[in-house]
């Protein structure tokens, strides 16, 4: 099994101070790092449409032809093969949600509307479930506290909470069709259920704590455009196979592909940080250190984290890089900085590695317990 350890430690000596700094959560920003993740990527902040609309609509396609193919083929091995494959395919354009929130409006024409046509609302989860909470993710001084949307101290928890953490992901699309197909028209005629469904069911979080507001203004507007036509799909949903049009084999077939989607994207959250933070507002270095990435040569990391997801820990250094230059900038930084830098601390080698090392924390934080 490779190592869960961080690239810098195995065989290359770490800044002084990193392993207390991390263990604690808290550690002086390096201004260094902070300065050349900066200067040396001012040229690779313009996303190019070209790349994205290739990548979701080729991702898109290839995932729904084999969605087909596993509803359709004859053969177990060839439709779990279809099956594979439309998870993987789905699951990278479903990714695609996160570079939206980075995304100014005019950077890719038409991109956010073509997006929820094509994925957002047949997966049912249209951009708005990540508008206006991902950026939450990315405020200092909330990373890492209870008002963060997306972090849970995992590492500090009981080890039965991360295959919790897994089951629920296999039971999204069922919430989801609950959510989009009975409870939000539901709540248009029961404005208490109105309330809890924006506050609790409106956002792809993982932190049970967040209670969500109802967009103003245009962000308002879009978000009952896309909750309309997502209800919309999810009730013809329910429609066609409670009167056999659409055959209860295909939907249970469908429905377990978007499941494997959501898991595997539940597991690849398992590793994006090392979740050993418990609500201690971090410096912009500390929450570098408390995130994850799984640079080349491996090329497992582009299946299981696609769309720049390998480079997490970079993201949060870089938040405004789009996915297509990360491993660009990454290669600059690596080479700049030189491999004792706090740079080289985030950077580990593989999913099983990281969730070994995950688990192993779980065990101690019982045992501390």
């Amino acid at each position: 099994m490779a190592s869960s350890f961080p690239l810098s430690e195995s065989g290359r000596s770490a800044p002084q101070g990193a392993t207390l700094a991390r263990a604690s959560g808290q550690v002086p920003d390096d201004m260094a790092m902070i300065r050349a993740a900066a200067s040396l990527t001012r040229d690779l902040n313009a996303a190019k449409p070209g790349v994205y609309w290739a990548d979701m609509l080729a991702s898109a396609m290839a995932g729904y032809a084999a969605l087909a193919g596993a509803i359709l083929v004859d053969g177990v091995g060839l439709a779990l093969l279809c099956a594979l494959v439309a998870v993987l395919a789905l699951y990278r354009a479903g990714s695609f949600i996160h570079e939206l929130t980075h995304l100014r409006p005019d950077a890719v024409p038409g991109f956010n509307a073509g997006w929820n046509a094509l994925v957002g609302i047949p997966l049912l989860i249209p951009s708005f479930m990540y508008e206006g909470v991902h950026n939450l993710h990315h405020q200092r001084l909330r990373y890492g506290t209870v008002k963060d949307p997306e972090y849970l101290p995992l590492a500090l928890m009981k080890p039965w909470t991360v295959p919790l953490f897994v089951l629920v992901a296999a039971l999204g699309p069922i919430g989801l069709i609950i959510r989009y197909g009975v409870l939000s028209p539901l709540s248009l005629i029961i404005p208490p259920l109105r309330r809890i469904v924006v506050e609790r069911y409106s956002g792809l979080v993982i932190n049970p704590a967040f209670r969500r507001a109802m967009p103003e203004g245009q962000a308002r507007k879009h978000w009952l455009v896309l909750e309309t036509l997502a209800s919309a799909w999810a009730m013809t949903l329910i429609a066609l196979v409670a009167t056999g049009t659409l055959p209860l084999r295909a939907f249970l077939i469908g429905l377990a592909i978007v499941s494997g989607t959501m898991v595997l994207n539940q597991i690849r959250t398992l590793v994006a940080h090392l979740w050993e933070n418990e609500d201690e507002p971090m410096s912009v270095t500390a929450q570098y250190l408390d995130s994850v990435n799984v640079p080349p040569p491996g090329l497992l990391p582009e299946l299981w984290a696609p769309v720049g997801l390998r480079y997490h820990a970079l993201h949060h250094l870089l938040p405004g890089v789009p996915y297509h230059a990360l491993p660009e900038a990454h290669r600059r930084l690596s080479r700049e900085l030189g491999v004792e830098s706090t740079y080289q601390l985030a950077n580990y080698r593989s999913l099983a590695g990281l969730v070994t090392r995950l688990v192993k924390s779980t065990f101690g934080s019982r045992a501390r317990g």
